[in-house]
C-alpha cells in the first residue's frame, strides 16, 4: 500500500470518528463518552490485540489493531474539543520521543549491543522527565511505575522479580511455600473474622506470595491464568453441549455429573491423533 493510500485511510477514519461526535447529527452513545468512560475500552482492545497475536490470525490481528486505533483516534478527538491536544501533537510528541531515544539512528552516537541501546534509553527518558540518574535508577521508582501502568499480575512478576535481583529473596523456595501457608492461613483469619478491607489486602499478599512460586518455578502466572478461564470456558461449553437446556434446571449433583462427563470428553478428544 502506497503511502498515499496510507494517510487517506487514516484521514476517513478521523473524519468518521469527528462526525461520530459531532452535535450534528452524531452517535448519541459517541457523544456521552469521555476519556475516564472509554479506559475499559482501551484495555480491552489492548488485550484482544494480543489474543489475536497469539492465533496467529493475521485477519484478526488487522480487525483488532484497527478496533485499538479507534481508541486512540477518539481520545484525540474527545481532547481536541475541549483544546487540550489533537492527534496531530499526538502523533508528533511519539515521531520526536523516537527520534530523541535513538541517538545512534537518528544522531551520532555509536552503540555496540542491544544493553547500550537500553541504557541509552533510559537515560535520556529520565532526562526528559528531569530526573537525575540516580532518581531514574532508584528501585521504588521503577517498583512504583510498573504498579501504577501495568496489569496487576505482570506488574506483580516484575517488582518480585526487581526486589530479588536486589537481596529481596528467600534463600530457597521451601521458604517461599512457607510464607505460602502463613499468608494462606493469614487470609482464611481474615476472612472468618476481620472486615473486608482486611481480606482485601490478605488476598493481595496471598496472591504475590503465588506469583513468587511461579518465579522460581519460572512459570508465568499470566499465561497460567489465561490457560485456565480458556479451559473452564471449554469445559462450560461442552457441558451446556450435554445438558440439552437451560443449566438453571440442573440441580447442583446434576451439574458437577455434567462437568465431570465433560472433562472426560474433551481429555480423550485431546488424545486422538
Amino acid at each position: 500500500m502506497t503511502k498515499e493510500r496510507i494517510l487517506a485511510a487514516l484521514q476517513d477514519l478521523i473524519n468518521v470518528v469527528a462526525k461520530l461526535r459531532s452535535p450534528d447529527g452524531g452517535c448519541p452513545w459517541d457523544l456521552v463518552q469521555t476519556p475516564e468512560t472509554l479506559i475499559p475500552y482501551v484495555t480491552e482492545e489492548a488485550y484482544e490485540v494480543v489474543d489475536a497475536i497469539r492465533s496467529g490470525d493475521k485477519n484478526a490481528i488487522a480487525e483488532e489493531l484497527g478496533d485499538l486505533l479507534l481508541q486512540v483516534v477518539l481520545q484525540a478527538q474527545i481532547a481536541s474539543e475541549v483544546g487540550d491536544f489533537s492527534l496531530a501533537e499526538v502523533a508528533q510528541g511519539i515521531t520526536q520521543k523516537l527520534i530523541r531515544r535513538h541517538p545512534h539512528v537518528f544522531g551520532n552516537v555509536t552503540v555496540e549491543n542491544v544493553e547500550q541501546v537500553r541504557q541509552n534509553w533510559e537515560a535520556i527518558k529520565a532526562a526528559e522527565k528531569g530526573e537525575s540518574p540516580i532518581a531514574a535508577e532508584k528501585l521504588t521508582n521503577k517498583l512504583l511505575r510498573y504498579a501504577r501502568t501495568l496489569p496487576p499480575l505482570t506488574a506483580g512478576m516484575k517488582i518480585s522479580r526487581k526486589a530479588a535481583a536486589v537481596g529481596f529473596e528467600w534463600d530457597n523456595v521451601e521458604g517461599v511455600w512457607e510464607k505460602f501457608n502463613e499468608e494462606l492461613a493469614e487470609f482464611q483469619q481474615a476472612i472468618a473474622h476481620e472486615s473486608p478491607a482486611r481480606q482485601q489486602e490478605e488476598l493481595g499478599d496471598l496472591l504475590f506470595v503465588v506469583i513468587n512460586l511461579a518465579r522460581w518455578y519460572d512459570l508465568d502466572p499470566d499465561a497460567a491464568l489465561q490457560g485456565t478461564n480458556q479451559r473452564f470456558i471449554q469445559r462450560l461449553s461442552q457441558v451446556e453441549t450435554l445438558a440439552g437446556r437451560p443449566l438453571t434446571d440442573y440441580s447442583l449433583e446434576e451439574l458437577e455429573a455434567l462437568w465431570q462427563r465433560a472433562k472426560a470428553q474433551l481429555k480423550q478428544s485431546d488424545k486422538l491423533p
